[in-house]
């Protein structure tokens, strides 16, 4: 499987490049593409996803998500399955998202983890087995990182508030004022060099159950990637996400 990486001069895209020119899976790099990229420097390098006219099977996007629109174009035009890794998008981005799916297969998900996957399920299924209970989310990243609150941190929150329809999101919580009934609290760290935890918290009053995932290597989330890219091969049009992997 030949894999376009849009977005690989970032931490991510290096990551991934890095793999598929090892032969991960026994796929290949069939393009690098930033706007670093110096094209005719390192082999397979592009400035620009529309530069890039040779033969791939799909395309990872680690990039920014004001690229969105750039994104979709080349792959709707091309007929490419995509890959969309990145975070932050705006309610209009997530339609353009929504409106490619009608037309190729897109991946879509703020975290490639299984794992996150699996514990956004848990989370949905004790916010259920406990409704009146209070919930918080505490996620830590990087220093470097632009969004707050993260993307995998409101995947959580979306996930818990399938089984709480009313719940509302607080986001850092500050000045004075009690807990409201029924909010689910988010709180981001920013340090060092952080690769990524999410804690869930659940306490009733008599008793609290903690749900965490910590990230330990970026590799986790390139493999991940990769594996959606892989599961997209032969799919009709539609929009997936790591519950359509789980679910196989």
């Amino acid at each position: 499987m030949r894999v376009v990486i849009h977005g690989a001069s970032g931490r991510m895209g290096r990551v991934l490049c890095r793999m598929l020119e090892e032969g991960y899976e026994g796929m290949s790099l069939a393009a690098q593409v930033s706007p670093s990229c110096a094209e005719g420097g390192a082999p397979n390098c592009y400035s620009s996803l529309a530069n890039f006219t040779g033969e791939a099977d799909c395309v990872v996007d680690f990039s920014i998500h004001s690229a969105t629109k750039t994104l979709l174009d080349y792959c709707v035009s091309r007929r490419l399955p995509v890959v969309i890794a990145t975070t932050g998008h705006t309610a209009e981005e997530m339609d353009m998202i929504r409106a490619a799916a009608e037309e190729i297969p897109v991946f879509f998900s703020a975290n490639m983890s299984v794992g996150v996957a699996l514990v956004a399920d848990l989370a949905r299924r004790a916010a259920a087995m406990f409704p009146a209970a209070d919930i918080e989310i505490i996620e830590k990243h990087h220093n470097r990182k632009l969004d707050v609150p993260s993307g995998t941190a409101l995947l959580l929150a979306d996930s818990i508030r399938k089984a709480r329809t009313d719940a509302e999101y607080v986001i850092g919580r500050h000045e004075n004022g009690r807990r409201k009934a029924g909010e689910i609290g988010i709180h981001a760290v920013r340090l060092g060099n952080e690769v990524g935890t999410h804690e869930i918290i659940i306490a009733t009053g008599n008793e609290t159950v903690t749900i965490k995932h910590e990230a330990e290597d970026r590799s986790l989330f390139a493999g991940g990637a990769l594996t959606a890219a892989a599961f997209l091969q032969g799919k009709a049009p539609g929009y997936y996400t790591m519950q359509d992997i789980l679910a196989k």
